[in-house]
């Protein structure tokens, strides 16, 4: 029986806990809050500097023009740089401001801060529990990434 309940309950465990982290940092925030999928944006352009819009769809599995849509709204609110792709001038390559680097940071640093304090409150069983759990949802994350990314 348990094994016919666990995958939707690991799911929605999962998603409860970013809901929830989601939920309490906004709380906090100073200025307009972006949307999931511009967070996504900044994180992808923050590992890849440069990347192209179509190859920041391809990433995200969003249609190209989303992705033009979210740039141009990150670009205005002064989170983006969209510069022309010297080897083919019809393309942009995106960076990250520093406003964007920064409110990536102070995110980090927020979401770290407020996780710190909730595992911090749980048994030392709990605690345990949970990091040696970390492996396995990694390599649960690769594979989930590995087959979005299959043609």
């Amino acid at each position: 029986m348990e094994h016919e309940t666990f995958p939707e309950e690991l799911a929605d465990t999962l998603v409860r806990i970013q809901r929830l982290i989601r939920r309490r940092l906004r709380g906090g925030l100073t200025r307009p809050r972006l949307r999931g999928a511009e967070v996504e944006l900044l994180r992808l352009v923050e590992s890849r500097p440069g990347i192209g819009i179509s190859d920041a769809a391809r990433a995200l599995h969003l249609a190209g023009n989303s992705v033009s849509t979210l740039v141009n709204q990150l670009v205005k609110g002064g989170y983006l740089l969209r510069e022309t792709d010297p080897a083919d001038r019809r393309a942009a390559r995106l960076l990250l401001t520093e406003a964007a680097e920064q409110r990536l940071a102070d995110w980090r640093r927020r979401r770290a801060e407020l996780v710190m304090r909730q595992v911090s409150g749980l048994d030392e069983a709990d605690r345990e529990a949970l990091r040696a759990a970390l492996p396995a949802l990694r390599k649960l994350a690769v594979t989930l990434q590995e087959e979005a990314e299959e043609p």
